[in-house]
């Protein structure tokens, strides 16, 4: 086998990365201590995992360690984390939540809700199906002034036609 080819194979590639089988990893930690230049390279791409890591990565926002800090220090200080006691929010006041009136608070930057797929596809059906309602709707309501019409039109013949008949009489 040439050294150069199993470097290109992508097996240095799929170890870097963690998805490299276990005959692979053994296979590579058996060639990386006979071989010099498999080292070398693998090295080199770890390198260059981490440039790219650097270079992708997002800059959290400047308060998030302090509020990591601050929730570890608080649970570090509670002996029992499930007795530990649910905060009100200072927003809210009185109002009958659940049995003890006590709710977890949750700070969301977003304003979207979610949905679980199953109710958005039940939305769609029922707005699919009130707009097919509303198309019968008209064409009943239609329907229905149409032949209003036509009885007006069949009464003022046949008063025409009572007319006509008293006077033939």
């Amino acid at each position: 086998m040439k050294i150069n080819e199993y470097i290109e194979s992508g097996i240095l590639e799929a170890y870097v990365l963690g998805s490299a089988s276990e005959a692979e990893t053994r296979e590579l930690l058996y060639l990386k201590a006979k071989h010099p230049q498999i080292q070398d390279a693998l090295l080199h791409l770890e390198i260059d995992m981490e440039r790219i890591a650097e270079h992708m990565a997002i800059t959290p926002p400047p308060d998030t360690w302090l509020k990591i800090e601050d929730r570890l220090n608080e649970l570090a200080e509670t002996p029992d984390y499930d007795a530990m006691p649910i905060r009100r929010s200072p927003n809210r006041k009185g109002g009958n939540h659940r049995k003890s009136g006590q709710f977890i608070e949750v700070d969301a930057s977003s304003s979207h809700m979610r949905v679980h797929k199953i109710w958005r596809w039940l939305f769609i059906g029922v707005f699919i199906l009130g707009k097919v309602f509303l198309g019968f709707a008209i064409y009943f309501y239609l329907e229905n002034r149409q032949l209003k019409e036509e009885v007006s039109k069949l009464k003022t013949q046949l008063e025409k036609y009572e007319k006509q008949k008293e006077l033939r009489n």
